[in-house]
């Protein structure tokens, strides 16, 4: 598989666990706990909102031949770009002890003739066995492309398909459009004794006219600016801005709003499309703070029109 960046070492591994730098990751179980017997200061408005994202209807995407982005809800997006059908991070159900806040725009069944799955880690909120069953029934030749690692959860499923896996800054196996995995500031944790054994990460997809890139879930980092000298044109940042408070804790894996509006600056995107918001409770913010911070930011800088906002099934054209 070929490394983009020169000089690039490869991951490293510390006591056989994945790493954000060169340093062993702080298992922040502790911090975890603190948050739990923590009062939440924005209890009160939290409990008063009355904020949920809209969902639009809509079949006919999927038999559309446009080059299009459609956000299904938190970080799972349908693309279409030179008739490659892609799908990310699928959830489409409650996850446990959390309830789904937001409709799918169409039956999960319906998402059908998907070339590629990206998968950017393997937390639950991303990689969700029972909408991944949902998916390999209904689309039995995709090809599924994500970190080093990721073929070990698949034991859940009982999968034997084809499954690429890549380190930072390298390029999958494709045809008709380009796919590279990049660095994301995260960490991986299913059970008790897996701990950052799978890599996270993000992905860049390059079609003949457009770029998209998809950030998977991160805090904020160097990485961002290595990134743009590896990749320097990108159309459209689909970037997280939910799931950020505590920040004492939640910064070491999310960014918020201010953080994802600064790491899209410095990717030099144009456009910028949000998600990981809206659709589950994570976290202490309120649930539309994200949605409300995020348009700040792009009104106070002039450029509301490089921000899009759509609801759950609304195709942006591209």
């Amino acid at each position: 598989m070929h490394t983009l960046k020169v000089g690039y070492p490869g991951n490293l591994l510390i006591d056989g666990e994945f790493t954000n730098s060169n340093t062993k990751e702080e298992n922040s179980f502790l911090k975890v706990l603190k948050w739990k017997f923590s009062k939440n200061p924005q209890r009160a408005e939290k409990k008063k909102e009355n904020y949920k994202v809209a969902t639009i209807p809509n079949y006919n995407f999927i038999n559309s031949d446009q080059n299009m982005i459609v956000w299904l809800g938190h970080s799972t997006f349908y693309i279409q770009i030179d008739n490659v059908k892609i799908l990310t991070d699928p959830v489409f159900f409650d996850l446990p002890f959390i309830k789904r806040k937001t409709e799918l725009p169409l039956a999960s069944e319906n998402l059908i003739n998907i070339e590629y799955l990206l998968l950017s880690h393997g937390h639950r909120d991303h990689f969700d066995v029972p909408s991944l069953k949902v998916v390999l029934a209904n689309n039995p030749s995709v090809k599924i492309l994500g970190p080093l690692n990721i073929s070990t959860l698949f034991n859940e499923i009982n999968y034997k398909g084809e499954i690429q896996e890549a380190g930072w800054y390298q390029q999958f196996k494709s045809d008709r459009v380009d796919f590279i995995f990049l660095p994301a500031k995260h960490w991986h944790r299913r059970g008790l004794n897996d701990f950052n054994k799978v890599l996270w990460g993000s992905f860049y997809i390059k079609g003949k006219n457009k770029s998209i890139y998809f950030a998977g879930d991160t805090a904020y980092g160097k990485h961002f600016k290595e990134i743009q000298k590896t990749v320097p044109h990108i159309d459209y940042c689909l970037m997280p801005i939910g799931a950020y408070k505590p920040s004492f804790l939640m910064n070491l894996f999310h960014v918020n709003p201010e953080e994802a509006y600064k790491a899209y600056q410095e990717l030099h995107a144009k456009y910028f499309i949000p998600m990981h918001y809206g659709t589950f409770d994570l976290s202490d913010e309120p649930m539309g703070e994200p949605e409300r911070e995020i348009r700040k930011f792009f009104q106070k800088q002039g450029s509301p029109e490089h921000l899009l906002i759509e609801p759950i099934g609304k195709e942006i054209l591209i």
